[in-house]
């Protein structure tokens, strides 16, 4: 698939030390590098999926990461959210991302959007973005996510973990060439789902919530890059309990031409 990011002209020095691993890696090597430089990524939700989705993207040197969450570090959130430490509890989950993006990645810069996302702010939050990752837990600010990216076009990589259990693709409503748009409303009608158990109420493994994000950063990878498939049309369905991974095919509307 074609790169979704233009690159930049270089790389500072120091950066291209730090992020060596990447230029010998076929996919990616210098040039891709560059390109996650220039990537401007928004992560909704800096909780369970948004951690190790934040971490991952500092790692791999994108240039610039939105961070939208409305919500403070609280201790409960310490067994999954590994991005935050004791001493954050209390503090706006935006501002201990920030701290945790910057110890990693110097030169990335970061937009903390203490807010809750809705249907009337989302366009505005995500409109600057290449790539929209959705770690929220909620319907309702899912749909506000999808509705806005799929009227921007921008490609939305989603996950969602419950329990032992979870769920992750790419939904993109003006895919590349070739390409079926496949959307959170194909896949999930409004009037067909409903708000589903909280944490609290029913748990989660936490070090599938690692698993998972991982999973979400890699694939934004993948399109600012230009590497390997995306799991556009297809989506990966983990049972961490009975250590299975399937991959479903997801069917939306008529492949552009």
């Amino acid at each position: 698939m074609k790169p979704l990011v233009d690159p930049v002209v270089s790389l500072a020095p120091e950066e291209l030390v730090r992020t060596a691993r990447h230029a010998v890696l076929a996919g990616i090597g210098e040039e891709g590098q560059r390109r996650l430089a220039a990537a401007r990524v928004a992560v909704v939700g800096a909780g369970g999926l948004g951690s190790p989705v934040l971490l991952a993207l500092a790692a791999a040197g994108v240039g610039e990461l939105t961070v939208i969450d409305d919500d403070i570090v609280e201790r409960t959130n310490l067994q999954r959210q590994l991005m935050h430490r004791v001493d954050d509890i209390g503090v706006p989950k935006t501002a201990s991302a920030a701290r945790a993006i910057r110890d990693l990645s110097p030169l990335t810069r970061v937009r903390e959007e203490t807010v809750r996302l809705t249907a009337d702010n989302a366009r505005p939050l995500l409109a600057d973005a290449h790539v929209v990752i959705d770690g929220s837990d909620t319907f309702d600010t899912r749909s506000a996510v999808a509705s806005a990216t799929d009227a921007l076009g921008m490609p939305l990589v989603w996950g969602a973990v419950q329990e032992w259990s979870a769920q992750a693709t790419v939904f993109w409503s003006r895919p590349p060439e070739g390409h079926a748009p496949v959307t959170l409303s194909d896949v999930f009608p409004a009037d067909s789902v409903g708000e589903p158990p909280t944490c609290a109420q029913v748990g989660v493994l936490g070090s599938l919530c690692v698993q998972v994000g991982g999973m979400l950063a890699t694939e934004a990878i993948k399109l600012v890059t230009g590497a390997g498939e995306p799991l556009l049309g297809r989506m990966a369905v983990i049972d961490a309990l009975r250590a299975r991974q399937d991959i479903v095919p997801l069917t939306g509307r008529t492949p552009r031409a």
